[in-house]
């Protein structure tokens, strides 16, 4: 078996680790700014550091064709990034991660009926594990009225699984990977910002700690993952990429239990853990050849 180069791995596990800081990161932002509007701002601020660095790093600029690129930002980024900071409002950090990253359980069972890809092999359990997961997290025993959260979150997970099944069906060929983010993430922060015009207050306490968190998500968490998530898919098979990246929400739930003493239920616990292992399992499955589906590839 050929030997993974080190670099890449190490550009990974950065990666994950930048991501996965990043939900306590939007998790204590919202102190200071309501949520759709803190949605807009770190995404439109990172596309203020994407199209430079198209223009450094010598790479296409022209804009795609708008019907691909324009529902692909509403769901990529409108939907996926918008749900995900009101999911925060209403869940933990932790929590929240591990429901945004059903997103590949979503793309399994949406590429049935849309791409005719049979579900196979150890989807099956992972599918298994995650309704699982999902209904002990949700806890339909014991409703207490409190599913704002929960929903949101995987509403934001449905929305990365319909956007990679667009761009799966409708992408260009061979598009650049850096050019159609930067130009899906343009289109869908002016549509989060028309909604955070809406519906959010436009109150924002301009805090240290709000600033920092807008610099976090706009240099590491935008512009530099880009950079190490490009790379290490370059180098390495795309389900050795996708397997790397699975740690990010297990980095999200530490990282809040210790900094926000977020500590996870009975089945709480117990459905955020069976929900990891459906991924660790479609991740697994990633690594066979037959394999051809779009990878995570999420801002958080």
């Amino acid at each position: 078996m050929p030997k993974t180069p080190a670099l890449p791995m190490a550009a990974l596990a950065l990666l994950s680790l930048i991501w996965g800081y990043n939900w306590v990161v939007m998790k204590v932002a919202l102190a200071d700014c309501p949520p759709l509007l803190f949605a807009a701002l770190r995404v439109l601020i990172g596309v203020a550091v994407l199209f430079p660095l198209l223009i450094l790093l010598r790479r296409p600029l022209a804009m795609p064709p708008w019907r691909f690129i324009l529902p692909l930002g509403l769901l990529q980024t409108t939907g996926f990034v918008g749900f995900t900071l009101w999911a925060l409002e209403y869940g933990g950090a932790g929590k929240t991660a591990i429901l945004v990253y059903m997103m590949p359980i979503w793309l399994i069972l949406f590429a049935w009926p849309v791409l005719g890809e049979r579900v196979h092999g150890l989807q099956w359990p992972a599918l298994a594990l995650a309704l699982f997961g999902l209904l002990c997290i949700l806890e339909p025993w014991h409703y207490r009225g409190q599913w704002a959260g929960t929903l949101l979150a995987l509403l934001a997970g449905i929305s990365w699984a319909a956007s990679a099944l667009w761009q799966k069906r409708h992408a260009p060929r061979r598009p650049d990977l850096l050019n159609v983010t930067a130009w899906q993430m343009a289109f869908g922060g002016l549509a989060l910002t028309l909604l955070a015009l809406l519906l959010d207050p436009w109150t924002i306490h301009w805090t240290p700690t709000f600033v920092a968190a807008l610099i976090y998500n706009a240099v590491p968490g935008n512009a530099l993952a880009w950079l190490l998530w490009t790379y290490a898919l370059h180098k390495l098979p795309s389900g050795i990429a996708g397997m790397g990246t699975l740690a990010a929400p297990l980095i999200g739930v530490l990282a809040a239990w210790a900094q926000l003493g977020e500590r996870p239920g009975g089945w709480e616990g117990i459905g955020m853990a069976a929900i990891f292992l459906a991924l660790a399992l479609v991740s697994w499955q990633h690594l066979r050849p037959r394999e051809d589906l779009p990878l995570p590839a999420a801002q958080e």
